[in-house]
């Protein structure tokens, strides 16, 4: 029986194989599991903030007639949706745009955690979106996104929701004290 050297013992055995690839592979897919966990908790907070601007949008225009008291309650609301990502970075503001002669302009506007528009202020809307003497409810709502795990994505990710929705009982929502 002839006796093999310690190299050639040690290159031809392959116990331990499974357990040296299992090494090599461990990390990534790990990272791949916290990366798609992270994006995922990252995308249900853009949801929830888009329900934010959508609920927001529509709660002031089923309404003829709002104050900044109905305006401020509907933020809270707002803020409830975002359950159970934080609302410290939550920003809302509603406002009445009516054309007139082509040119679209802020007749109120309310903002929580972002200013008011000015009144008077032009808004650039979609083509199409209203005729003139028409009006609508434009809701905004932006969202900084801070990872919890910030090594698999950026530390602050900022999203943003514009919603326009028709006033639903009255040709142009109004606001009593804004």
């Amino acid at each position: 029986m002839r006796r093999r050297g310690l190299i050639s013992r040690l290159t031809g055995d392959e116990r331990g194989v499974s357990a040296v690839e299992f090494a090599l592979i461990a990390p990534v897919m790990i990272a791949f599991y916290f990366g798609l966990a992270e994006f995922c908790q990252g995308y249900m907070a853009q949801k929830r903030m888009g329900h934010v601007a959508a609920m927001v949008a529509d709660l002031v225009a089923q309404e003829e007639i709002v104050a900044t008291a109905n305006l401020d309650d509907i933020f809270q609301i707002g803020g409830l949706i975002m359950k159970p990502f934080s609302t410290a970075t939550l920003n809302q503001r509603v406002s009445s745009v009516t054309q007139t002669a082509g040119v679209a302009k802020v007749v109120w506007s309310r903002g929580r955690g972002m200013g008011s528009r000015p009144v008077g202020e032009v808004v650039v809307l979609p083509a199409g979106l209203i005729s003139n003497g028409e009006s609508i409810i434009l809701s905004e709502v932006t969202y900084d996104y801070d990872s919890p795990v910030d090594y698999l994505m950026p530390p602050v990710t900022r999203f943003s929701h514009t919603y326009y929705l028709r006033p639903r009982t009255v040709d142009a929502v109004v606001c009593s004290n804004c």
